[in-house]
């Protein structure tokens, strides 16, 4: 089954029972036993829902796993994720990640002992030398969060298996559309599927995809302690913004080149950053790994003051935190997405207040360009 065909038909998709070709929302907490301990496949809601497990199968799908799960934001998939390391283990991070990931691991996860190094993963070399001997896991996001860096998936697979730790991909930018970290050697997968899975600034939802039935049991059984789950409602929203991921992703992506070129070529615009550049340091193997380069751009135009100026003048464009919607959406990382990195860390990885993030969105690319060009003027 092709992409486009598993956007519609993979996993569970229709009530077997009857025939409804859109799975019902179960808005139930609990569920009759037949007898003490006979169940008829559902217990307790948090342990398991018809709706959120027919999108959990859909997830698995897409990935090329054989486990999916759905937790109530992309922060509670990963913290989940991170709960199967212990006080004590050592974790790779990419240095350009998103902030929520950041604060998580630095104020949060930083209490209960579990180390961590924030490194350029772009470098096989540099990841290899931060190993230590308590290094549990590489935690990596390709594209990254907001510089749209790209990191060897395989190399880092490679390197994974050599020392025995886990390989927990974010795919959130890239999407099971265009990019399947499991195939290359990724032990997790994960997703803000409020971004483009969702699709439609309607959802707030995580998403997690694995290969191995023991990993699967232990994430099953910390997703059931921890409680972190997706609703119904919730996750029948998100089968139905999956239907249409493939078309979304085509014609965002479209509209994303024809941006770039302009962009490039505005002298206002100091430097662009998008994997889809030739000259982009992780063009070639984002060709490898993926089959598109998606629908984020960050572009810096010198200047905090000017940055701000732009958004003012902006009008298709929306001002709002997020990404991955059929709106596009504009922001500055420094002040809203990543505020929560310290500034000293912002400058050294290059995320300045004159960085300006776009998520480009599916409407007529002309007037995209059009408020560009009268924002940004000449």
């Amino acid at each position: 089954m092709r992409s486009k065909t598993k956007m519609v038909h993979g996993g569970i998709t229709q009530d077997e029972q009857t025939g409804a070709v859109s799975v019902p929302i179960y808005q139930v907490s609990t569920f009759k036993q037949d007898g003490v301990g006979n169940l008829r496949g559902y217990e307790y809601a948090r342990t398991g829902n018809p709706t959120r497990h027919a999108l959990e199968t859909v997830i698995a799908n897409l990935e090329n796993g054989s486990h999916g799960f759905a937790f109530g934001s992309g922060m509670a998939a990963i913290s989940t994720i991170m709960l199967l390391l212990k006080a004590g283990d050592h974790v790779i991070i990419t240095d350009d990640v998103y902030g929520g990931s950041f604060r998580l691991m630095t104020k949060v996860l930083k209490k209960f002992k579990l180390d961590h190094t924030f490194i350029d993963t772009t470098k096989p070399e540099t990841v290899q030398n931060a190993i230590q001997k308590n290094t549990k896991a590489i935690f990596i996001e390709t594209p990254t969060n907001p510089l749209l860096k790209i990191t060897d998936i395989k190399k880092m697979a490679e390197i994974a298996k050599e020392h025995q730790l886990l390989l927990i991909v974010d795919n959130t930018f890239a999407t099971p559309y265009w990019q399947q970290p499991l195939d290359l050697g990724a032990h997790i997968v994960v997703h803000s599927a409020t971004k483009y899975i969702g699709g439609h600034s309607d959802v707030v939802a995580g998403l997690v995809a694995v290969q191995s039935d023991e990993l699967a049991d232990r994430i099953h059984f910390l997703q059931n302690s921890v409680g972190a789950v997706l609703g119904p409602q919730d996750s029948w929203l998100l089968m139905r913004g999956i239907k249409t991921l493939a078309l979304r992703m085509e014609q965002i992506e479209n509209n994303s080149k024809e941006i770039v070129d302009y962009l490039i070529n505005h002298d206002n615009v100091k430097s662009v950053y998008y994997p889809g550049i030739k000259t982009h340091p992780g063009h070639q193997i984002a060709k490898q790994q993926s089959t598109g380069f998606g629908g984020m751009i960050s572009f810096d135009v010198g200047s905090g003051e000017l940055a701000e100026n732009i958004l003012k003048e902006i009008k298709y464009f929306t001002l709002a935190e997020s990404l991955g919607a059929v709106e596009s959406l504009i922001s500055i990382p420094a002040k809203m997405t990543h505020a929560s990195i310290p500034y000293d860390r912002r400058m050294e990885l290059g995320i300045t207040d004159g960085l300006i993030r776009i998520s480009v969105g599916i409407e007529d690319v002309r007037d995209l360009m059009e408020d560009l060009d009268q924002a940004i003027g000449n």
